[in-house]
């Protein structure tokens, strides 16, 4: 994601195949057995629309929207200094790449529209709500950071894949100059994993609740 990752937005091939009756079905009359799963015909290979400049710009500002929000939290919410450091970078790096993305599709006049599979926005509220209801302390530090190492994975493949698709050279030069700026995040947040170490083994784990 893995936690129902970024690029679940984009989707993937799917196959489905249907048979009806049982597996094996007796010929009484010349005695011989029919494999009927082999006699049905499989559905055809369906995949999701390449994706398009405006799916592009869409899931990119979602993704910078999150990312800014959640730095912002941060800012406020971590104790460990580097870990503060972090969110306020998140907060205003990812802010400015909103930006520059947001003033690009209005100088082409391409309206940002999400891929119909888009999930990000819900998964985005998920993580900010619990990053608010969750007690501040080591714990949050962690998981936090373990949240930003993996959505920076994905969104550096949602970049790889946005560049083989899009069509404007000018989301495409946006796409290569951010993408540095990506790395840089990752690096920087898994290098603060590395001295914190891992929330839990299960990435999906959450600090512990406030007690009431």
């Amino acid at each position: 994601m893995r936690m129902n990752k970024l690029v679940a937005a984009l989707g993937i091939a799917g196959l489905a195949a249907c048979a009806k009756g049982d597996k094996t079905a007796y010929d009484s009359a010349g005695g011989t057995t029919t494999d009927t799963a082999t006699a049905a015909t499989a559905t055809p290979t369906t995949t999701t629309p390449a994706l398009t400049d405006a799916n592009i710009a869409a899931l990119l500002d979602e993704a910078n929207a999150a990312d800014s929000a959640n730095g912002k939290i941060a800012s406020t919410k971590a104790t460990k200094a580097d870990v503060k450091a972090f969110g306020v970078l998140m907060m205003n790096d990812h802010h400015a790449l909103r930006k520059a993305g947001q003033d690009l599709v209005k100088k082409l006049n391409v309206t940002p529209t999400p891929p119909a599979s888009d999930s990000l926005p819900a998964k985005a509220k998920m993580l900010s709500d619990s990053l608010t209801s969750q007690t501040k302390g080591a714990a949050w530090d962690r998981w936090y950071i373990d949240h930003e190492v993996m959505m920076h994975q994905d969104v550096l493949t949602l970049i790889d894949q946005a560049l083989s698709a899009a069509q404007n050279q000018e989301l495409k030069d946006l796409l290569n100059k951010a993408r540095p700026n990506i790395e840089m995040h990752l690096k920087r947040a898994q290098d603060i994993q590395s001295k914190l170490g891992s929330a839990s083994s299960d990435s999906t784990a959450k600090p512990a609740t406030k007690t009431p």
